[in-house]
């Protein structure tokens, strides 16, 4: 091939022009995201009428044209495989589907698989094992979802590459869409739908096909779930959720009591918990003192199920310490209902009695479709009686015809014109088997002719009566409540009847405070400290108190530290002491960061007055309390200070209606200068990261070295001071020598 030539470098190359246009917001809107959120919302995360999202569907139908269906266990990754031709996602995320339907995950109150191996549980972490390792099939349960798909109840579609069919929605027996929990989360809108029982919600389909208006919450008690517990019942709120949809109920869990062992053992949790969870809470409440009843906690479940045990130290109420932990733990937990659902491929929220409904209008077409397809099938069987019953009346002639037929193409036109029968008459005739041709076979399949007769006519008024079908529906309601009902997992508790934990009236005491300049704290209350003076205080060596003052107990205390960090803890989280004692070293109990130091303290309850900062190049601030106030609460805050330059000093300010604060700061510089000024002429900044302003202005390379509060009693000593008092900022300072 010719080499192509060098590209002179004085030559201009034309630029090709990028393709851009401008597009409103709205356009892309309308074109790129509603089709993904409307993808998301019908294809994905809400569940339909027949109580399944796509996943769910396709999974489940794969298994069914499998034969896993009263079939023996297969290999999990052998059906994840073939699920694929249907759903074209990974293989994780289908196995994953596929675990929450089966009985060994136990996240269902009636599972949809029959499973072998660890699939994990519903109530742990526990992860579940390989898809090579485990087996399935479908339950004998999968009956009533299945009932009539091979009928034409349902509309079947291609698949995503048009080599199958699939079904639109499975016709499910029984409402599944309020027995078999559901979660989604969709594009701005999500779904949860919490499971209730099988017999109850059988019975409340009866009774709503008896009366459309009848009050369901004395027939539908309330929800049911597959890891039991207690409902705390409450009429009012469930009455809400069965009319709109929306509401919450709590859960509690199922506990007893060990006495010979002295402890508690819990053996159900609510739905929406974790055993990890749950554990970790207790411990971390031991951790931090706020239980101190309890010696251990620990996960004892084994094959025979849940049970998390607690160990209790000596004379504890074990029924009040339960009450605290339903308060501060998992072991008591709401859950949100959003029954949003798909109707005819929109998205509504409906109420419980709304919602049987819409369902019981949907399955009565499904078996409308399914009595129709059995109607056509039982008159295309009569009209090939209807010729077969011809044929009895002269059998030798049937045999005689077909024996004096030359050509085989011509058996079906003579037989046709021989017993005057159409084309289908005469096509079943000729199929028949010789040894068949007596007539006790002939009058054996003719006798069922008015049997079929009855049927289609029976059939015919089935389909003319909307009151029958729902008289059809009602009976199979009865039937599959009396084959696969189970009685309730959650026990219903009223609320007026559940012991509640109250905390106990707190009152705040007064206390003494002292905290030392490397970093101890103690708290010492007044019956301890009334006759101890601040030199009576055990020090370590080399070490001076910063801070001695009274307040009450329930003051908040801010740590600030040499990393511009703010470390928050409440005067009630320490444990009093003698002045004798050394105190807690308050970088080890709050964990600052490796290398970190304290530096400053602050003491509030209403987060009113200010923190002054002095830093090493001159400048200083003040900024509001308030800035350090959080609504959550948080333990450590980052950014506590500016830190453009070392800081100096930290110390707290209260705030003055005059704005004339008397408290006065003082600076040295390290060439030999020093300034006095009131800490109201600092400059207040509203960001905590603020670099102040210059109070001090010194030559090159000269850095502030100290700084502390100056407290003028009035003494003679105090008159030499005055030489350095300032009252315009910022100064050069006064030597001094």
């Amino acid at each position: 091939m010719p080499r192509k030539k060098k590209q002179d470098l004085g030559e201009v190359v034309p630029q090709k022009e990028a393709f851009v246009t401008d597009q409103p917001i709205t356009e892309t809107l309308r074109v790129n995201y509603m089709p993904y959120a409307m993808s998301v919302i019908i294809s994905r995360a809400i569940p339909e009428i027949d109580g399944f999202k796509p996943s769910h569907r396709k999974l489940l139908y794969t298994m069914y044209k499998m034969g896993l269906l009263g079939g023996d266990r297969v290999k999990s990754t052998y059906v994840v495989g073939q699920t694929m031709q249907l759903n074209p996602h990974g293989d994780a995320a289908i196995y994953e589907t596929m675990v929450r339907l089966t009985k060994g995950n136990e996240a269902l109150l009636h599972p949809f698989i029959d499973s072998k191996g660890s699939f994990g549980k519903q109530y742990s972490d526990m992860a579940y094992a390989a898809s090579r390792y485990t087996e399935v099939c479908l339950d004998s349960f999968c009956q009533t979802i299945f009932s009539g798909i091979d009928k034409d109840a349902v509309d079947f579609v291609d698949n995503y590459d048009g080599k199958q069919k699939e079904p639109t929605l499975l016709p499910t027996a029984f409402p599944n869409i309020l027995v078999s929990p559901n979660v989604g989360i969709a594009v701005g809108m999500a779904s949860n739908i919490c499971s209730f029982n099988l017999g109850e919600i059988c019975d409340a389909v009866c009774a709503l096909i008896d009366n459309p208006d009848c009050d369901l919450t004395d027939i539908l008690k309330a929800p049911d779930f597959s890891t039991g517990g207690y409902l705390l019942y409450d009429k009012d709120a469930m009455s809400q959720i069965y009319q709109t949809g929306r509401g919450s109920f709590r859960l509690r869990a199922r506990y007893s009591y060990d006495k010979k062992h002295n402890c508690i053992e819990i053996t159900e949790i609510p739905y929406t918990a974790k055993v990890e969870a749950v554990i970790d809470k207790i411990a971390a409440l031991v951790k931090s003192g706020k239980i101190k009843e309890i010696s251990d906690v620990r996960d004892e479940t084994d094959l025979s199920g849940l049970k998390i045990t607690i160990d209790l130290k000596r004379g504890i109420d074990p029924e009040k310490l339960m009450t605290r932990l339903f308060k501060l733990t998992p072991l008591e937990d709401s859950f949100a209902c959003n029954f949003n659902v798909l109707i005819g491929g929109n998205p509504q929220t409906l109420g419980v009695n709304e919602l049987l409904c819409e369902w019981i209008a949907w399955r009565s077409e499904c078996v409308k479709r399914e009595i129709y397809y059995n109607l056509v099938k039982m008159k295309e069987k009569l009209h090939l009686l209807y010729g077969l019953k011809e044929l009895l009346l002269d059998i030798d002639k049937a045999i005689r015809i077909i024996r004096e037929t030359k050509n085989e193409k011509d058996v079906i036109p003579n037989l046709m014109e021989g017993f005057s029968i159409d084309k289908l008459q005469a096509e079943y005739i000729a199929e028949i088997k010789l040894r068949n041709l007596n007539q006790e076979y002939i009058l054996n399949k003719t006798s069922e002719t008015q049997k079929l007769e009855k049927d289609i006519e029976a059939n015919d008024e089935l389909l003319k009566s909307d009151r029958k079908i729902k008289k059809l529906i009602a009976r199979q309601q009865e039937e599959i409540k009396k084959k696969y009902a189970l009685p309730r997992k959650t026990k219903l508790l009223y609320t007026e009847d559940a012991p509640v934990y109250t905390e106990p009236e707190y009152e705040a005491q007064e206390v003494e405070i002292v905290m030392t300049k490397d970093g101890y704290f103690k708290k010492v209350v007044p019956s301890k400290s009334h006759n101890a003076k601040i030199e009576e205080h055990k020090l370590k060596e080399g070490d001076q108190i910063i801070l001695s003052q009274t307040c009450m107990s329930d003051c908040d205390l801010l740590f600030f530290s040499d990393k511009a960090q703010v470390y928050k803890a409440k005067i009630d989280d320490f444990d009093a002491v003698k002045p004798s004692a050394l105190g807690e070293y308050i970088p080890a109990v709050l964990q600052f960061d490796e290398g970190e130091k304290f530096f400053g303290v602050c003491v509030t309850k209403d987060y009113k007055g200010y923190v002054a900062f002095v830093y090493q190049n001159g400048k200083a601030l003040k900024v509001p309390l308030e800035a350090y106030a959080t609504k959550t609460n948080r333990k450590k805050l980052t950014n506590a200070y500016s830190g453009d330059s070392p800081i100096v000093f930290v110390c707290q300010l209260t705030q003055k209606e005059d704005k004339k604060d008397p408290t006065e700061l003082m600076l040295t510089s390290d060439g030999g200068k020093r300034i006095i000024f009131s800490a109201a002429l600092l400059t207040e900044k509203v960001t905590r990261q603020s670099s102040g302003v210059y109070v001090f202005t010194m030559k090159k390379g000269q850095k502030i070295v100290d700084a502390r509060l100056f407290a003028d009693d009035g003494s003679e000593e105090m008159k030499e001071y005055s030489k350095f008092r300032k009252t315009k900022l910022p100064s050069t300072g006064t030597s001094v020598k």
